[in-house]
């Protein structure tokens, strides 16, 4: 049996990005560290399509996990970038258990409205209430990890390694349920769901851990981006735009490999980077025939040309 190859090269990887980031210039680790955080939300996001349902709503929890970050910063003057991810996951995972309940029951374009629903009524509460900064939001700063201090001048690169561990360690993980009994019944989920239940697992209870997990993804990535950057809102967060760019990365990349979402988010920030310097007044349409080109040549995503080239050798 042919021994699979993933866990190998996301080490490899994982050390050659820690190694390579601290001679990299500040711009490319804003871009790469990024590319990393829209990555692990699509991680999660990938579950939910080999399941069969695309949510519409990821900046819900995307959104949650950078205001989980930056209000420990800002109300309790707690800077530590770890405990900032830990808890954007937590605040993220606990929110999807209840709200999945409910979701767990609908399908297709029922579950994809919903989950937008819920993200747009986060995006209105947070709009309205000053005590968050209102549409201004408010600013976070990171200070220490895991209780350690961070230089002034090293803050860039502590926050780049950490996504880039937080990174492989998601990814790991997640392709080690994929390979469990219930992450296979994701894909038998999507093929035929009677035939899953007559074989006596729980539709619903599959569907729902998948969410909290899809969710706590987000998490993770929203509260790691917050630290990035500096500052949360409502606007990048939680609003449509979002988590529109977030099913954008997922169609993208594919869901053949644990991979495939970081190789989607890297195409297009790039893209974007490109589009927006070039063509800044249709950077939108650049991206759009961009992914017009990949469901033409390349219906499953990104990730499919390297199961076409094994077939081709």
């Amino acid at each position: 049996m042919k021994r699979d190859p993933t866990v190998p090269i996301l080490m490899g990887v994982v050390i050659f990005l820690v190694a390579v980031g601290a001679f990299l210039p500040q711009w490319a680790l804003s871009f790469l560290t990024v590319v990393l955080n829209l990555g692990i939300v699509v991680l999660g996001m990938a579950l939910m399509m080999r399941t069969g349902l695309v949510s519409f709503g990821q900046g819900l929890y995307y959104c949650l996990g950078a205001y989980a970050a930056g209000g420990l910063d800002h109300f309790y003057a707690l800077s530590d970038l770890l405990l900032m991810a830990v808890a954007g996951a937590l605040l993220a995972g606990l929110v999807a258990s209840l709200l999945g309940l409910l979701l767990a029951k609908y399908r297709d374009i029922f579950f994809a409205m919903l989950s937008l629903a819920f993200s747009m009524i986060l995006y209105g509460l947070l709009v309205k209430t000053s005590a968050l900064g209102s549409t201004d939001g408010f600013g976070l700063s990171i200070k220490t990890f895991a209780s350690v201090t961070i230089g002034t001048h090293s803050v860039r690169y502590v926050i780049y390694a950490s996504a880039v561990v937080l990174a492989g360690a998601s990814a790991a993980a997640m392709h080690a349920y994929y390979r469990s009994h219930l992450g296979r019944l994701a894909e038998a989920i999507r093929d035929n769901e009677l035939r899953v239940e007559y074989m006596g697992a729980s539709v619903r209870r599959v569907i729902h851990l998948n969410y909290v997990i899809s969710a706590a993804l987000a998490g993770i990535g929203g509260a790691l981006m917050a630290g990035a950057i500096g500052h949360v809102d409502p606007e990048t967060t939680a609003n449509w735009t979002t988590s529109g760019e977030f099913v954008f990365i997922a169609i993208l990349s594919g869901t053949g490999n644990v991979l495939a979402p970081f190789l989607g988010a890297g195409v297009f920030e790039a893209v974007r980077t490109f589009a927006l310097e070039r063509f800044p007044n249709t950077w939108q349409m650049t991206l759009g025939i961009t992914m017009l080109l990949v469901i033409m040549f390349l219906p499953g995503g990104l990730w499919s040309m390297f199961r076409l080239r094994r077939r081709g050798a």
